[in-house]
């Protein structure tokens, strides 16, 4: 039995939610597994009436679960990146979830905007470093009327030029971005281990021709621990150019491994010649503790109560968290059970339908059960 919480959130994310739990319910009878659900009140509603973002029981009781099933956050109500920092990164730091795992898949039947591409040619993985480089939150920003403000010039000049000046400048923001030798290390170990299952190929992705501190550490790092896997072809690109390669040739990749902001940027170029955000759903994974899955899109307000968001990222999400319990039979049905629904059209408006959320959710919960 696993025990698995569900987030539901904010907007439309109850609802996602609801058909994900249907659909793994469905697998967990097939596949002679179950799950025990506990829900979890985090989001907009109860901040609103409490001020609690998260509180420590919430994560003692979420600290007990084997993954969490997350649906989105975000709410017109309150100012944006409170929600956001407040209960997604903070649980992604809490639980130090260091990979963010995203499959860029084109499904049969789904258009892609790439001429010429099918599913054959679009099927890859990005691990996602999730826990350090610029996202770390270490900056900060002066004012000309502020003391610091020369300190700040000081040390920076120092650390470019060697000069000790003086400016007068307006204002001074700086942001660091932070790349630890370990951190690197767990993430490239894990994309390694992922490329040794699927085609063997692990591309890294870097900018160590400009950032070449941070990201020599990097290339370091990706070099020595690339060098007890000789059964995997390795090779660097820099963040700029996969961007070319992801449109032009993404055949060429299989696993793709990159530090956080890097990663942040060329997902969403994955999940755009994938389908769209509808169709893209994404780990965040501590291969020792506790993971959290969900869909990377949004709570999308307007719609929320409507019966017509599309479910199939929260769905695909929910296939990854079986994955990563070791239910991979279970997984591969459900991801079977997503692809039979696009081929009879049981979809939503976005794709093209004329189905609602439910809708959806049930046919998929059918095809698991019926071995589609």
């Amino acid at each position: 039995m696993y025990r698995v919480a569900a987030v539901g959130g904010d907007g439309i994310g109850p609802e996602i939610i609801a058909e994900g739990r249907k659909v793994l319910d469905a697998a967990s009878e097939r596949f002679g597994f179950e799950i025990s659900w506990e829900d979890f009140d985090i989001g907009a509603d109860r901040y609103l009436a409490t001020g609690d973002l998260l509180t420590y029981d919430d994560l003692a009781a979420l600290s007990r679960c084997d993954a969490i099933y997350f649906g989105a956050i975000g709410d017109e109500r309150v100012t944006p990146g409170v929600l956001e920092k407040g209960i997604l990164l903070a649980l992604r730091f809490y639980f130090d979830q260091y990979v963010n795992l995203r499959p860029v898949k084109l499904l049969a039947g789904v258009p892609t905007p790439l001429a010429g591409k099918g599913p054959a040619d679009i099927d890859f993985v990005v691990v996602r470093e999730n826990t350090e480089d610029f996202y770390v939150g270490i900056g900060s920003r002066f004012k000309k009327h502020q003391k610091a403000i020369l300190n700040v010039e000081r040390a920076l000049y120092s650390l470019k030029f060697e000069l000790d000046v003086e400016s007068d400048a307006e204002e001074v923001a700086y942001q660091i971005g932070v790349v630890t030798r370990e951190g690197s290390r767990r993430v490239i170990e894990y994309a390694l281990n992922l490329a040794e299952r699927r085609r063997k190929k692990l591309t890294s992705v870097d900018k160590a021709n400009v950032l070449s501190d941070v990201y020599g550490l990097w290339r370091e790092v990706f070099s020595q621990c690339a060098a007890n896997y000789p059964a995997i072809t390795t090779e660097f690109t820099y963040v700029d150019a996969i961007t070319m390669w992801f449109v032009k040739n993404p055949e060429w990749f299989d696993v793709v491994v990159t530090p956080n902001m890097f990663g942040d940027i060329i997902t969403d170029l994955g999940a755009m010649i994938q389908g769209g955000l509808g169709l893209a759903p994404g780990g965040n994974i501590n291969p020792e503790g506790t993971s959290m899955f969900e869909p990377i899109h949004g709570s999308a307000p307007k719609y929320r109560g409507l019966g017509v968001a599309n479910p199939l990222a929260t769905i695909w999400a929910g296939s990854l968290l079986l994955d990563h319990l070791g239910e991979y039979e279970a997984s591969a049905a459900v991801l079977a059970g997503i692809e039979a629904a696009i081929a009879e059209d049981a979809v939503t408006k976005d794709m093209g339908g004329i189905k609602g959320t439910a809708d959806v959710g049930s046919f998929i919960a059918s095809a698991v059960r019926k071995g589609a």
